[in-house]
């Protein structure tokens, strides 16, 4: 059975952003996970390019836990990107809002997420 790839994006539910705001740290979250993988991860970025780039978003309530998952998955050798927000429209500056991790086998990654809900 082939491997499959994906990319998660965890979101933090504790800070007021609106929609557009919430879609355009998604975003972020994503590009930039994305683009440590293909540096670090060629192969597996390669893999998850090709097979549509599948991408799931996720929430946690508070940035203790953001961090949490981010040291999960640091340790276990998956490209990650921290979010911080520049505060020029919504946020303070440096307010850490999204965490993208991947692409990456998609059982890999679901060790680290699989437990937190959908956003």
């Amino acid at each position: 059975m082939p491997v499959e790839y994906k990319q998660v994006i965890v979101v933090r539910t504790d800070i007021k952003m609106s929609k557009g705001k919430l879609a355009a740290q998604v975003a972020h979250a994503s590009v930039t996970a994305a683009e440590v993988a293909r540096i670090r991860y060629h192969e597996w970025w390669n893999a998850w390019f090709l097979q549509g780039q599948k991408k799931v978003v996720l929430k946690v309530k508070s940035l203790d836990e953001l961090i949490k998952i981010k040291e999960e998955a640091e340790r276990e050798k998956l490209p990650v990107a921290m979010i911080q927000d520049r505060g020029l429209t919504e946020l303070p500056p440096g307010t850490i809002t999204a965490l993208g991790i991947g692409p990456a086998p998609s059982e890999r990654i679901d060790k680290i997420t699989g437990p937190l809900p959908l956003l």
